[in-house]
């Protein structure tokens, strides 16, 4: 079992990882627009929370960190020749954070548990794609997937901080709701979609 099941509550279904594979040029156009997403993420939380010195600190990092993975898959498919392409978005992202608190004192523990669920969510998908994609992709994406399982941890033992009485409870409701986004059928294929077909 890869260490992002510890959280993640459903396994990516056999078939998106199938459409991944073949659908590779698309991956990697959105896979850039996740890394932008995950720096912004991290500086939203900065923000937010500028008097939560630990998570400042941590998350000032690891924002550096997602903008030079923006930058490696910039480069990567500069390599490929994949030409950037404007996407809608996924339903994803946006259905998740529709179950998170929007005031306090939960709005925090749901953004850092949110952050812990799409970065293990994203180790696990790193781990499928490095065994059945070709290189250079594979050997980039097994190098990912160790960085996106130190992220969820990282969320995880922030949430951990900021309500330990809490997170845990938390963790497996909005742990199950994100399953349900990566397992239904998605009608637009996306790094952090459901299997493609009808909604």
């Amino acid at each position: 079992m890869s260490a992002a099941m510890t959280i993640l509550r459903a396994a990516t279904p056999e078939s998106w990882v199938a459409a991944a594979v073949e659908r590779w040029r698309e991956l990697l156009v959105d896979h850039a627009n996740c890394e932008k997403k995950a720096a912004s993420t991290a500086l939203a939380l900065i923000f937010a929370y500028p008097e939560d010195h630990a998570l400042t600190l941590a998350l000032s990092r690891l924002a550096r960190e997602e903008l030079r993975h923006f930058e490696q898959v910039q480069k990567l498919m500069r390599t490929l020749k994949v030409d950037f392409e404007r996407q809608q978005p996924g339903r994803y992202a946006s259905q998740l954070r529709n179950a998170l608190c929007t005031a306090e004192p939960g709005r925090k523990l749901d953004l850092l548990l949110s952050g812990a669920l799409i970065e293990a969510r994203s180790a696990e998908r790193f781990g499928l794609l490095s065994a059945r994609l070709p290189e250079p992709i594979a050997g980039f994406y097994s190098q990912l997937q160790r960085s996106e399982a130190r992220h969820f941890e990282l969320y995880v033992s922030l949430a951990r901080g900021a309500a330990p009485d809490r997170w845990s409870a938390r963790l497996q409701v909005l742990a199950a709701h994100e399953a349900r986004l990566a397992a239904d059928p998605d009608p637009v294929f996306r790094f952090h979609s459901g299997p493609p077909g009808p909604p």
